[in-house]
């Protein structure tokens, strides 16, 4: 799953770590996402745009 995760938190100015925080994961996790190393949750992906101020579908893309 494609994602602008990582350019819309730098755009931001938020940290990995204030991000994983704030969605209750870890860092480890906020950058396996942002590398395409791994999927996010529904329920992850929803917390995270939420925390972006962004629609989900805006953060993730399928494909």
């Amino acid at each position: 799953m494609k994602n602008k995760v990582k350019e819309l938190r730098k755009s931001k100015g938020i940290k990995q770590a204030d991000l994983a925080y704030a969605v209750g994961s870890t860092v480890r996790t906020i950058s396996r996402i942002e590398t395409g190393k791994r999927d996010a949750s529904l329920i992850l992906a929803l917390k995270i745009a939420k925390q972006l101020e962004k629609p989900v579908e805006e953060v993730f893309e399928d494909g």
